[in-house]
C-alpha cells in the first residue's frame, strides 16, 4: 500500500527555484537528493516530498512534453497555514521571491483564510486557514 507521495515538478533553474522556496521558509533535503538538475523540499510536519527537476531530465522520465504553466494548469498544490497571519505573510514572501499572487488573500466560504500564487515556473500553490468550527455542517 503506499505509504508516501512524491509531487515532481519540473523547473527552468534548480538554484532559482531552490532560492525562491527557501525565500518562503522551506527547506531542501540533499539525503533525499541533491545535483545541479535537480533538488528535493520537504513540507510540513508528514513530510511531503516535492521534488523539481529541470525541464529535459523532467521530460527524460515522464516521456511527455511539458506543460506550459503560463497558459495552462497542470496542478495546483494546497497546504494549510496555522493563522491567516501566516496566509498574508507567506503572500508577502512569495511576491518578494518573485512569485505572482494570483489570488490575494481574503476570506473563503466564511471558514477558510487563503491565497493563490505562482511559483518562477508558473505552478500553482494554494495556502490556506481553515477554522474547522466555522465548516458548515453538512
Amino acid at each position: 500500500m503506499v505509504k508516501e507521495i512524491w509531487f515532481n515538478l519540473p523547473v527552468k533553474d534548480i538554484q532559482k527555484t531552490k532560492t525562491f522556496f527557501t525565500h518562503l521558509g522551506f527547506t531542501f533535503s540533499t539525503a533525499l537528493g541533491d545535483s545541479p538538475v535537480s533538488a528535493v523540499m520537504q513540507m510540513g510536519t508528514k513530510n511531503v516530498i516535492v521534488m523539481f527537476f529541470e525541464v529535459d531530465m523532467f521530460k527524460s522520465f515522464a516521456q511527455t512534453e511539458v506543460t506550459e504553466t503560463q497558459k495552462s494548469s497542470e496542478i495546483l498544490i494546497s497546504f494549510d497555514a496555522e493563522s491567516p497571519a501566516e496566509v498574508d505573510e507567506m503572500a508577502k514572501k512569495a511576491e518578494e521571491a518573485g512569485g505572482i499572487v494570483f489570488g490575494k488573500p481574503s476570506e473563503i466560504q466564511g471558514w477558510m483564510y487563503g491565497c493563490g500564487f505562482s511559483d518562477l515556473d508558473g505552478h500553482r500553490w494554494n495556502i490556506l486557514h481553515m477554522d474547522m468550527s466555522k465548516m458548515p455542517k453538512a
